[in-house]
């Protein structure tokens, strides 16, 4: 039907728009039905162009359209109605269009889903991402506003102070004139410069307010950014990024644990941040001056309760607020106070503090030897007054301390410091001091020789490898000989090795075949009585060795360190060698300030009653247990005894297996000379097992810390004492009953028919040495007297101690263990004298050399320990045969 201008518009005025096909047939009315579906159909980029449109005929009515229209579409009635319909049709197609994109875009996401799942997940990925540089922009954007905004109100506070400062000067300079032309009275004047000045301090305090509750509040907007970063980080499970605020905490984790002064700097910080911050604040909601706010903020944090006399909410919450942070800050600080001094003292606690000492003696390591080794330092410097001792080992301080204080001797104003840690950690090598220590002892390990071997070569590299280098000279005990070259190779001539297995087995060897020798040994080892001593004496140059010899009245010469020589020691040298200068006199003395040269005296120098060798006669020797170095002992004995002697070996181990480790070890048994090995096995604990053996035969039975069992000493010396206990028993049971009687009457206070008695009338049958481990079966055998012991771990302290007070003294030891050169023997007395014969000990001496031998004491028939460097040389006694003496002469 047929609209007019003034009735409101149909549907099709909202489709309806003239185009140039039809402005051209507007003549022709009967198309008009189809416009409605021509227009629908065209596309937006089908539209015309504007030049065709713009000036279209005007229109009376949509159904009579004729062509005598003149009115143009330039109308204002009709340019409205035009545009308003123009963007109806844009905003409708445009809706539609996009409905038709979506639904094309979904069927093609569909399809590429189908086809391609990567491909999807990659455009996932892509608009994640999007949305991520989206937000993260958004943010970025929105900070900037806010700190352009925040700049902005700054700058116009800034500025509208500058211009009240200008307006107060004009005003005075205003108030000048008037009050020059007495048209303004000066309290006026006054009232108004007090005015201005509250103006201008009131913009500055809310200035300072807003200034503080800006930083106050810009962590926790900061904060909350990184916060919200982390989340939309996390949300990603693809992302293999680390959240920011993890990050943020392992940076500051890392700060405060590398810098060691980070924890009180951050402290400082904070309480400074709270102090000008309480400072801004009260001095916008008070009357107060800058200075005086800063300093009350002070107060308010060092003593929470000066806040009580604020007045007004302004100033009592800003006093409170900093009261608050103030008991933060000092509970934070009360917190690093009470850790730093619970570190310090669980660092002197658990042994980490550095040792500031020097010209001490450092021992690396911990082991049974320890107590014995300690006991014989603190005697050596009790001379001196006392020294100083450091023990590191991989252990806890305090249960150092407490094994040592169980040990109950004394230590004679020596101190014994003790620090955890490892000699292998060069860290802990600095910590006590090792370069300034003038002697460092390191200790092998219980268990395993080859691996406390390995770990003492490594600790000789560790201490080679100090930077500040090395004071003193490194005492290394060993548990294997083959292992000693590689030692000396890596520490040079700072190493000083004593191979502890090896030098147990060649006393043991050496006391089988002498009674009695162990404890000489222990008394020349041991600081207790005598002991080697090296000293020049420039008056003694010029002197033939044989006056050298009665020249000290408290110590006996035994050599000459020759200086021409390199310094190498000579043990008895000859009589006619005369010392030069530089030479040095090796000595036995009670300590190094207990002599000193005397006169030379007049001796008689007698002759000997005969001129007798003594001869060897052949063995029968037992060795019970099976060591690691049993070769090595093997060819000591073969060297030592006469031909066609028997060396019997009784153990567990298979007797292939056994030939098979003697030939591993090094041992052709075919290049044996003196001796015949004869093979049994058994279990030496077993009693049926020893009864099986001619136990009453044996010239010396030989009981070995078991190879199986070496790793514990209480088990070893159990075993060994079992095995003692049945030798004798089983020796006591055959001796015939008149030596019994015989020797029954000076056997010590047990009864006649005891079984210890039985036992010690045994004994003189043969001689036994058990090798003892652990210090305290010493007692045991002492008091039984059934057995010539040997102490194995007190011997090897005893020489390490020595060691590491002088080097020097470790090339006698060794010529003195050795197969070769001289030894420690005893003679009897009637190779030197008559029965009855009075003579000095001066004269002994001299006549000892005729047969090159150097008398170092003697032990009398009815005495139980030998005597070393006796005092009065010079007065004559009785001797009698059956004393002996005991001399270093050479090997035989």
């Amino acid at each position: 039907m047929p609209l007019d201008s003034e009735s409101s518009p149909s549907s099709s005025r909202d489709w309806f728009f003239p185009s140039p096909s039809f402005n051209q047939s507007t003549s022709h009315p009967s198309q008009s039905p189809n416009y409605p579906r021509k227009f629908t159909i065209i596309p937006r980029h089908s539209h015309p162009s504007l030049p065709d449109w713009k000036n279209p005929p005007k229109t009376p009515t949509f159904r009579s359209v004729s062509s005598s229209s003149t009115a143009s579409y330039g109308d204002p009635k009709f340019g409205r109605l035009r545009r308003r319909v123009d963007f109806t049709l844009r905003s409708e197609r445009r809706t539609k269009h996009e409905e038709e994109g979506d639904v094309l875009e979904q069927k093609q996401g569909v399809s590429n889903a189908v086809s391609v799942g990567k491909t999807a997940s990659g455009e996932m990925g892509i608009r994640i991402a999007g949305q991520r540089v989206k937000v993260r922009w958004q943010m970025a954007f929105s900070i900037a506003i806010l700190m352009a905004a925040f700049g902005s109100l700054v700058h116009k506070n800034f500025s509208l102070h500058n211009q009240v400062v200008v307006l107060e000067d004009q005003i005075s300079t205003l108030n000048i004139r008037l009050q020059a032309c007495h048209l303004l009275d000066p309290p006026d004047i006054i009232s108004i410069l007090q005015e201005s000045d509250h103006l201008s301090s009131k913009g500055l305090k809310i200035l300072a307010l807003i200034v503080s509750i800006a930083l106050l509040s810009m962590p926790v907007f900061v904060f909350k950014y990184i916060d919200y970063i982390s989340k939309l980080r996390s949300s990603d499970n693809s992302s293999e990024k680390i959240s920011l605020n993890k990050q943020l905490e392992y940076r500051v984790d890392a700060f405060l644990s590398v810098h060691p002064y980070a924890k009180p700097l951050a402290l400082l910080v904070a309480t400074l941040m709270l102090i000008c911050l309480g400072g801004l604040a009260l001095f916008g909601v008070t009357d107060d001056s800058l200075a005086d706010c800063l300093w009350l903020s002070w107060t308010f944090i060092a003593d929470s309760g000066n806040h009580a006399n604020s007045e007004g909410m302004g100033p009592r919450l800003v006093s409170v607020s900093i009261s608050f942070g103030g008991m933060l800050i000092f509970a934070m600080m009360l917190g690093l106070v009470s850790d730093a001094i619970s570190e310090k003292f669980d660092s002197l606690r658990k042994g980490r503090s550095e040792v500031v000492e020097q010209n001490h003696t450092l021992i690396l390591g911990w082991s049974d030897k320890l107590g014995s080794l300690l006991n014989q330092l603190a005697i050596a410097n009790e001379s001196l007054g006392g020294g100083i001792i450091v023990v590191m080992a991989e252990r806890d301080k305090e249960e150092m301390e407490l094994d040592i204080a169980k040990m109950e001797f004394n230590f004679r104003g020596t101190s014994v410091i003790c620090r955890s840690g490892s000699p292998l950690i060069l860290a802990d090598l600095k910590k006590v001091s090792v370069s300034k220590a003038r002697a460092i002892i390191v200790l092998a390990e219980d268990g395993n020789a080859d691996q406390s071997d390995a770990r003492a070569l490594r600790t000789v590299l560790s201490l080679t490898g100090v930077k500040e280098g090395l004071r003193g000279h490194i005492v290394v005990e060993l548990s294997d000989l083959d292992n000693e070259i590689l030692v000396k190779l890596v520490g040079g001539e700072l190493v000083e090795t004593v191979v502890a297995h090896d030098v147990i087995g060649r006393l043991m060897i050496q006391c089988a075949r002498q009674p009695g020798l162990a404890q000489i040994w222990e008394d020349i080892l041991g600081f207790e009585n005598c002991e080697f001593y090296i000293k020049r004496w420039p008056q003694l140059d010029g002197m033939q060795f044989e006056d050298v010899l009665i020249s000290f009245p408290d110590a006996i010469p035994c050599g000459v360190k020759v200086a021409s020589r390199g310094g190498k020691i000579i043990l008895n040298p000859d009589d006619s060698y005369v010392l030069q200068e530089g030479d040095e006199v090796l000595v036995i003395a009670e300590d190094d300030d207990t002599y000193t040269p005397g006169v030379l005296p007049m001796v008689w120098r007698g002759h000997l009653p005969r001129d007798f060798i003594v001869p060897k006669s052949t063995e029968k020797i037992l060795l019970c247990g099976w060591r690691r170095d049993m070769e090595d002992m093997i060819l000591v004995l073969d060297a030592f005894l006469a031909p066609g002697s028997e060396l019997w070996m009784f153990n567990d181990v298979l007797e292939k297996e056994r030939e098979k480790k003697l030939i591993d070890g090094g041992l052709d048994l075919s290049r044996l000379v003196n001796i015949t090995l004869v093979n049994r096995e058994g279990n030496a604990v077993i009693r049926r097992h020893l009864e099986s053996l001619p136990l009453e035969s044996f010239d010396s039975i030989l009981i070995l810390a078991d190879e199986s069992v070496e790793d514990s000493a209480i088990q070893a010396d159990s075993r060994s004492l079992a095995t003692l206990l049945l030798i004798r028993d089983i020796q006591a049971k055959r001796l015939p009953y008149r030596e019994a009687m015989v020797t029954r009457g000076h056997r010590g206070s047990f009864s006649q028919g005891s079984w210890i008695g039985e036992m010690q009338q045994a004994s003189d049958g043969s001689v036994i040495i058990s090798e003892i481990l652990d210090p305290r079966t010493k007692n045991l055998l002492s008091m039984s007297k059934i057995s010539d012991y040997v102490l194995s771990n007190e011997l090897v302290s005893m020489a390490l101690a020595m060691v590491a007070e002088d080097r020097q003294i470790n090339d006698v030891l060794e010529e003195l263990f050795a197969e070769e050169g001289n030894e420690l023997h005893i003679r009897q007395a009637d190779l030197y004298l008559h029965e009855g014969e009075e003579l000095s000990f001066y004269e002994m001496i001299l006549r000892a050399r005729q047969r090159r031998e150097v008398v170092i004491g003697y032990r009398l028939a009815n005495a139980d320990r030998a005597v070393i460097n006796p005092p009065a040389k010079s007065e004559r006694r009785k001797w009698s045969v059956k004393d002996v003496f005991v001399v270093i002469t050479e090997k035989e």
